[in-house]
């Protein structure tokens, strides 16, 4: 490795180490303790909105978010909601099935939604690679050039989070004390630069990649000449009859009523409670993260992974929640994690931006789904998996 190869290497070491102890902390956490796990079975019996009050009044009570509303799936195919606390400090009123959020990187399901419809449809191949599909790309890195379109899909492309560099660490810093997006910079230019120079690492099987999904958003772009927010507004949103889900929050009927961000675990620097702008995202990574959406919509979003309706795209979708096996003990999903908890196969995905936490989580084999969305960023999401527990046995 040359001098400056080892820098770089060392750089990004070093920002990626910043980055986890300024900001990220331990991530997400979605696992429940065993023995919260023991108290939900034990309570299985409970009416679902004694469960609701007991797992997600305490939120609001503790002043972890101004608002929270959870969305319920049950096996008959019933939806409950249960929203608590106000969609905005001053004036709100209680969120409900119908109150409109960002939902970060949830959107990444829907562009993998898209992703699989294209597959259906014999427009794409889940092979093809980036070389392939950016055939004019003339400074990509051998590893770069290997990547599958389900790899970017899968988290498995060896791609990390973000890049780690100078430009992104400052932005970072910003982003802690502004609450502003700090993905600003990552234009379809940068990221062809990135891949030029891009070294994969395989040794950790799954690796959660924002980037990985921008880099996708821009292959089907290439393939298919539209947009990637086009592909998903054509392939999943309007087929599904999603009427407030969409990348543009003030065109959308559920704008007027819609929850207002608020600092919670994050930005770092701005007090808890405070207001948070919201994000902006360029062309490259909207599709990743920058959707917007409701409890009602996002369980509609959710059965048709249980392959409820019987057309094409609940085929396409159920086919990103079955997994694709990576070793003996890890399965990847199509943009879902995918785990068994408690005895049950689930599948679920979380999303942040300043403001705002989403989760979405179905189990399979009860076919039930769990949405919870928080206007505030709060990394604690065992609530998610606890109540798609409570649901499974209704």
């Amino acid at each position: 490795m040359t001098c400056c190869g080892f820098l770089r290497v060392r750089l990004a070491v070093l920002l990626q180490c910043v980055f986890c102890l300024v900001g990220c902390g331990l991530l997400s956490n979605t696992d429940p303790q065993p023995i919260d796990i023991a108290k939900s079975r034990n309570a299985r019996g409970d009416d679902l909105q004694s469960a609701a009050d007991e797992l997600l009044r305490p939120f609001v009570d503790r002043a972890d978010t101004p608002g929270i509303v959870a969305g319920v799936l049950l096996p008959d195919g019933r939806v409950r909601f249960f929203g608590y606390g106000v969609t905005a400090q001053n004036g709100g009123v209680i969120p409900d099935g119908d109150t409109l959020f960002a939902i970060g990187s949830l959107s990444k399901g829907f562009l993998a939604g898209a992703l699989a419809v294209l597959a259906d449809e014999g427009i794409i191949k889940w092979n093809d690679t980036i070389s392939g599909l950016a055939p004019s790309a003339t400074k990509l890195s051998s590893d770069a050039k290997k990547i599958t379109l389900l790899q970017l899909a899968t988290h498995t492309s060896g791609m990390p989070r973000q890049p780690f560099d100078l430009r992104t660490m400052a932005l970072f810093v910003r982003y802690l004390f502004t609450g502003e997006s700090f993905y600003e910079h990552l234009s379809r230019d940068y990221v062809m630069d990135y891949l030029a120079t891009f070294r994969s690492d395989h040794r950790s099987g799954l690796q959660y990649s924002n980037i990985a999904y921008g880099v996708l958003g821009h292959m089907l772009s290439l393939r298919t000449g539209q947009s990637a927010e086009a592909l998903v507004e054509q392939r999943v949103i309007r087929p599904l009859g999603l009427r407030c889900t969409g990348y543009a929050p003030e065109q959308l009927p559920c704008y007027a009523t819609r929850a207002l961000g608020y600092a919670g675990d994050q930005p770092r620097f701005i007090g808890r409670g405070n207001p948070t702008p919201d994000w902006q995202f360029n062309d490259l990574m909207r599709a990743s993260a920058g959707l917007y959406s409701t409890a009602r919509d996002l369980l509609t979003m959710a059965s048709a992974h249980l392959n409820n309706g019987g057309y094409p795209i609940h085929s396409a979708l159920a086919g990103n929640v079955r997994g694709r096996s990576l070793s003996a003990s890890e399965v990847a999903g199509v943009a879902w994690t995918i785990k068994e908890l408690d005895g049950r196969m689930i599948a679920y995905q979380v999303g942040f931006v300043a403001g705002y936490s989403s989760y979405i989580g179905v189990d399979i084999w009860n076919r039930t789904a769990v949405v919870i969305l928080q206007n505030s960023f709060n990394w604690d999401l065992r609530v998610g998996h606890l109540l798609l527990l409570r649901a499974g046995d209704w």
